[in-house]
């Protein structure tokens, strides 16, 4: 089983670069999960976006400008505290409420740091606001928000998100798989997780600046045999697009004639998870996955050719310096779920 090539050898302009989707400048990966929640609530995610367009003016350094934007989400935060309040699920609204206390006095710091134009501290104090505001979002996540096709009902399932370490034989990793978009690739991920199906396999493809790929088994097989059918397990090719109420399965992008649509969860940073499949088939996938090693020269944003072919499920959100040291010759020592377990059914 191998992952297609797809994007080198593509020239920088001319006709087949233009073609290409129009790219998408969120790159973070802990933004790109902030707006993959199933959430209606615009006041904070309006909150959010204007804390995490403040990028471009601190690279500027503009910071009058940036310091008049962290005093609009101020007011904004203000004024509309009390809808956010009462948006919150009555059994969050008194953890909601606090969270809310504290982001309050988080801007009160950030608009501090941005009055000072100190650069390191402004970042830290906005990573803790945007984390907060994070908190809030994920407080207001109900009931999972579509139903998976029956046919699928045999494989198991993530409702919701999870949090994996993985060991490497470079060191740790932590990473993120989001349920909510992806919910049977992230949970056939979370079931070999569990199992200790990843523990020991070695990296067994890198393409620099591309991906490195791992979980091809030892022996014969190249992926997971489900004891009770004797039969590998496949998973389909499962990609969700905003404005979609579910996700699509076993359909790229270029069979539905979405040629500019982004994925809700795009392979746009450093670290995206990508559920491989054969050059054959889009529903043979069955437990290899690969790390997208993105590099913002070569495949910008939303201007790849991953995207809508391939499914991603998550996201590295801590150990980027030991991703980019990993080879061939490395590793997974050992994987584990570290929150969100339960949030893994075996089967519908």
């Amino acid at each position: 089983m191998v992952l297609m090539l797809l994007i080198t050898g593509l020239p920088l302009g001319g006709p087949a670069w233009a073609a290409l989707p129009p790219g998408n400048a969120v790159t973070d990966p802990a933004a790109i999960l902030r707006d993959a929640l199933p959430i209606q609530q615009g006041d904070l995610q309006e909150l959010q976006h204007r804390l995490e367009s403040t990028s471009d003016d601190l690279r500027a350094k503009r910071w009058t400008a940036l310091a008049g934007t962290v005093r609009r989400s101020q007011t904004l935060l203000n004024t509309r505290s009390a809808a956010i309040r009462s948006s919150l699920p009555a059994a969050q609204a008194t953890q909601g409420g606090q969270l809310l206390d504290q982001l309050e006095g988080q801007l009160q710091t950030l608009a501090a740091s941005s009055e000072a134009a100190d650069r390191d501290t402004f970042l830290a104090d906005r990573r803790a606001a945007l984390t907060t505001i994070g908190q809030l979002e994920a407080l207001l996540v109900g009931e999972f928000p579509f139903a998976i096709p029956a046919e699928f009902d045999a494989l198991p399932r993530l409702l919701g998100r999870a949090t994996v370490a993985i060991d490497t034989t470079q060191g740790p990793l932590t990473a993120v798989v989001d349920g909510y978009n992806a919910p049977l690739t992230a949970g056939a991920f979370v079931d070999l997780v569990q199992k200790g199906f990843y523990d020991g396999l070695p990296f067994t493809r890198a393409e620099d600046f591309y991906v490195l790929q791992t979980g091809d088994p030892k022996g014969a097989d190249t992926g997971y045999i489900d004891p009770k059918t004797k039969a590998e397990r496949h998973v389909p090719l499962e990609i969700r697009v905003p404005e979609e109420a579910a996700p699509f399965y076993n359909q790229t992008f270029e069979d539905l004639g979405l040629f500019k649509a982004t994925p809700v969860l795009p392979f746009a940073t450093l670290g995206t998870l990508g559920w491989a499949h054969s050059d054959e088939a889009l529903d043979d996938g069955s437990s290899q996955f690969f790390f997208f090693l993105y590099e913002a020269e070569l495949t910008p944003a939303g201007l790849n050719l991953v995207d809508g072919r391939y499914g991603a499920f998550g996201y590295v959100v801590d150990g980027f310096e030991v991703l980019e040291e990993l080879g061939v010759n490395d590793g997974i020592v050992k994987a584990r779920v570290i929150e969100g377990a339960d949030n893994l059914k075996p089967h519908a």
